[in-house]
């Protein structure tokens, strides 16, 4: 049997109850979702990134985002009632969620932030997600998310 890492992504699934499976792959530096979707032999709109941004007051969120896609922050913005919205710089996604970038996920982070996930994530049978870690993914359905996250959705998907 593999031995998969303990993370705080894992641990907070782990107190949830939820079903995911553990992947682990080859970790290239700016790879993104690209490389853990080849990597893992799956479609890389099925692999979800995890994205820390902050709006005008400098508050974070979270964005759940197909691999093949870009946000639209302006679009995203209008939704959740803000007046703008931009990704966070590497090291401050690190102090909000205790990840490096990279190794983001949504599961266990340091800070409580709300959560957005693209509306089309949820029609996929299966996700593949950061887990804690580089090179490190866990698999789980798109509801099992929903119900441990209760993330908001949104439709600001760019193809």
């Amino acid at each position: 049997m593999r031995h998969f890492p303990e993370t705080p992504a894992t641990l907070f699934l782990k107190q949830h109850a939820a079903v995911f499976a553990s992947h682990l792959y080859a970790y290239e530096e700016h790879g993104g979702t690209k490389v853990s979707a080849r990597e893992l032999d799956v479609a890389e709109n099925c692999v979800v990134k995890t994205l820390i941004m902050e709006d005008e007051a400098g508050k974070p969120l979270i964005v759940l985002m197909h691999g093949d896609c870009k946000v639209s922050t302006k679009e995203l913005a209008r939704q959740v009632g803000c007046k703008k919205i931009e990704p966070c710089k590497p090291e401050v996604a690190n102090r909000h969620t205790g990840f490096l970038v990279g190794g983001t996920s949504p599961f266990g982070t340091k800070k409580k932030m709300p959560i957005y996930i693209e509306k089309t994530i949820l029609d996929l049978p299966l996700i593949y997600i950061n887990g804690g870690r580089r090179g490190y993914l866990v698999s789980l359905c798109p509801a099992e998310l929903m119900r441990i996250l209760k993330a908001h959705i949104v439709e600001a998907a760019l193809r």
